[in-house]
C-alpha cells in the first residue's frame, strides 16, 4: 500500500476533516465526515476512557457503518460535541434507517485536558 501524496487521512477521496479549538479553554475538537458511510474499529485503553457509541464498532453489532467520528478534549464534557455532528448528519439525511427515522451514528472519544491550564469554569 502506498501512502497518499501528503500521507494524511485527507488523501482518501471523500474524507472531510474539521477542527475547532478554544485557546482560552485550551481544548479542541476534530470531526471526521465522509461523503459515504465509513467502516470503523476501536481499541480502548487506559484507566478512565471516555467514549460514546464505540460499543457499536464491535463486529458482532447490528450497525456496521458510521456517519462521522469525533475526537475531542474537554474530558467527559467533550463527549457532547458528537451531538452537533449528529444534528448535522440528520439534517443532511445521513444515518442508520430505523423505520421512518434516520439515526446518525457518530462515535466519539475524549481525552482528559481539564488540568491543561485552561479556563474550564
Amino acid at each position: 500500500m502506498q501512502p497518499g501524496s501528503r500521507n494524511l487521512i485527507t488523501d482518501v477521496p471523500g474524507i472531510l476533516i474539521g477542527n475547532a479549538q478554544d485557546t482560552t479553554l485550551k481544548s479542541g475538537c476534530t470531526v471526521l465526515l465522509s461523503e459515504t458511510q465509513l467502516t470503523a474499529g476501536v481499541a480502548i485503553m487506559g484507566g478512565a476512557p471516555g467514549t460514546r457509541e464505540t460499543d457499536l464498532l464491535s463486529p458482532d453489532k447490528t450497525v456496521t457503518l458510521i456517519n462521522g467520528l469525533v475526537l475531542s478534549g474537554g474530558s467527559a464534557f467533550g463527549l457532547d460535541s458528537a451531538s452537533g455532528v449528529m444534528t448535522y448528519c440528520r439534517e443532511n439525511n445521513k444515518g442508520f434507517s430505523v423505520g421512518k427515522s434516520i439515526v446518525p451514528i457518530v462515535p466519539g472519544a475524549i481525552l482528559f485536558d481539564l488540568s491543561s491550564g485552561g479556563n474550564h469554569q
